[in-house]
C-alpha cells in the first residue's frame, strides 16, 4: 500500500511538472461527467444559445476531427487538431486535475503526436485514480505494443479480460498482431 501511494506520488510530481512546462494556464475544464461550465467566464459560447463549452469538451471535439483527418490520410491536418486539442486538455487538467478521463485523453493526445513518455506517464496517473478505466488500459496496451513492451501489454489486456467490452477485443487482436491499432 504503502509503494502504490509512493509511486502515485511520484507520478502526480512528475506531471505537474509537465503540465507547467506544457504551458498551462488560462481557462476550464470538464470531464466528459457532463460538467460544462467555465467559471472564468472566457470560453466561447456555442450554438447562438449561450451554452459555454469547457476546454475537456472542445478538445474531445478536436480529437474527433482529428481521428477524421488520419482515416483520410491528412496527417498534418489531424497533427494539428491534436496539438489543440492537448492545449485544451492541460488547462482543463490544471483546472480540474486527478480527472480520469481527462488524462486519459491527454495520454491518448501526446501519444499521437508521438511523445510516448509522457503518454505513459498520464496513462498511469489516469491509472492510479481509475485502475480499470477501460480507455487508459486499452491505449495503454497499445502504446506498450508499440513500444514493444507486449508483457506489459497484455497485463492491460487482463486488467479488460472481465469488462465483456470492445476494448477488450481490440487490444487482444492487436497483441495478436491480428488487427493494426486503428488510434
Amino acid at each position: 500500500m504503502i509503494k502504490k501511494i509512493l509511486i502515485t506520488s511520484l507520478i502526480y510530481s512528475l506531471l505537474s511538472i509537465n503540465a507547467f512546462s506544457a504551458g498551462s494556464g488560462g481557462d476550464g475544464g470538464g470531464s466528459s461527467g457532463g460538467s460544462s461550465g467555465d467559471s472564468s467566464g472566457t470560453g466561447e459560447a456555442s450554438g447562438g444559445h449561450g451554452a459555454v463549452k469547457s476546454n475537456y469538451e472542445k478538445a474531445v471535439t478536436h480529437i474527433k476531427v482529428a481521428k477524421k483527418y488520419e482515416q483520410k490520410e491528412k496527417f498534418d491536418k489531424a497533427n494539428r487538431r491534436f496539438k489543440k486539442a492537448l492545449k485544451l486538455l492541460v488547462k482543463a487538467n490544471k483546472k480540474k486535475p486527478n480527472d480520469a478521463d481527462t488524462l486519459n485523453y491527454l495520454g491518448f493526445t501526446t501519444r499521437k503526436l508521438g511523445d510516448y513518455e509522457n503518454g505513459e506517464k498520464y496513462y498511469l496517473q489516469g491509472l492510479a485514480i481509475e485502475p480499470n478505466h477501460t480507455g487508459i488500459n486499452e491505449y495503454l496496451g497499445e502504446l506498450y505494443v508499440a513500444t514493444n513492451r507486449i508483457d506489459l501489454a497484455k497485463e492491460r489486456l487482463q486488467v479488460l479480460s472481465s469488462c465483456n467490452c470492445e476494448e477488450y477485443t481490440e487490444l487482444k487482436e492487436i497483441i495478436e498482431g491480428t488487427k493494426k491499432s486503428k488510434y
